[in-house]
């Protein structure tokens, strides 16, 4: 196994709890949030510019682009869209605020087709399903207990998912034509670090890169399930990882800040890795 220390800060960002660094190629950005304070950020790195480009009613896991403008959102209630026009005006998809669970992380598989994970509540279990345009859910577990990272192999017949609290990467078959998961088993189990896993992204050749939280590192296992590469980060509450930049070469990293803030200045802040891998062209919500 490989060990590197080659990160950057990007943004001084001093977030509570950044999440969900998505690569908007359409706009050459980086979007990811800051899920305590209900943002939504665009991160210009040609610029070194970050901006608040959507403030919400309540916490935020992720936001993706959308083919025809705009962003979905996984929200704590449910998933929404905004406009490109109008970003302020949500249509929700589908709410689930009763069912007792929490939305967290998404992903959009190489048909467009989304992915949203949740997080149990206390009578009810998590699920990891997708969802349709018109709001229905397909979903693919539903014994889960905080749902997180989702990405696909480069060939898009695999699906990757984590759900933390088991501290394992699980790994799906998977039709992209009919957006089916199917098959789950674990790809790779995450025992011999204080951290556990959390967001997770894939390379070009198949590698699958997944944040510790708590665990101040990001991890590369290749697609056999080894681990292959680890690269620390100054700050151990390290929550996902995305490609992006040109080439989509560059491995951006969020975090959130711990309650000792004076024993980890950089918690919260937002980090980039130049030049680790080239990553799988993302790819917009067709909704």
């Amino acid at each position: 196994m490989r060990r590197t220390r080659t990160v950057e800060v990007a943004h001084d960002a001093a977030a509570c709890f950044g999440e969900g660094p998505t690569w908007d190629e359409a706009d050459n950005s980086l979007l990811w949030v800051d899920i305590n304070r209900h943002q939504v950020h665009r991160f210009r790195p040609d610029e070194g510019h970050d901006e608040v480009v959507l403030r919400l009613p309540e916490p935020v896991a992720v936001a993706k682009p959308r083919a025809r403008g705009g962003l979905v959102l996984s929200l704590r209630d449910g998933v929404a869209v905004s406009g490109r026009e109008r970003p302020d005006e949500l249509r929700w998809l589908t709410r689930w605020a009763a069912q007792g669970v929490r939305g967290n992380d998404a992903g959009i598989d190489p048909a467009g087709q989304l992915w949203v994970g949740t997080i149990a509540g206390e009578s009810h279990p998590g699920w990891l399903a997708r969802i349709t345009p018109e709001g229905q859910r397909y979903p693919a577990a539903t014994d889960l207990r905080l749902s997180n990272g989702i990405a696909w192999a480069p060939d898009g017949r695999t699906m990757y998912h984590v759900d933390t609290r088991t501290k394992r990467i699980d790994v799906f078959d998977y039709d992209v034509a009919a957006g089916h998961a199917h098959s789950r088993r674990t790809l790779a189990p995450v025992t011999d670090t204080d951290g556990v896993p959390d967001g997770l992204c894939t390379d070009a050749d198949g590698g699958i890169w997944v944040a510790l939280f708590r665990g101040g590192a990001v991890r590369r296992y290749t697609p056999d399930g080894r681990l292959d590469r680890e690269i620390a980060l100054p700050t151990p509450l390290t929550t996902a990882c995305a490609f992006g930049g040109p080439g989509l070469t560059d491995l951006y990293v969020t975090s959130a800040r711990g309650t000792d803030e004076a024993a980890e200045p950089q918690g919260g802040h937002l980090f980039v890795m130049h030049g680790v891998a080239q990553g799988v062209p993302p790819v917009p919500f067709v909704g």
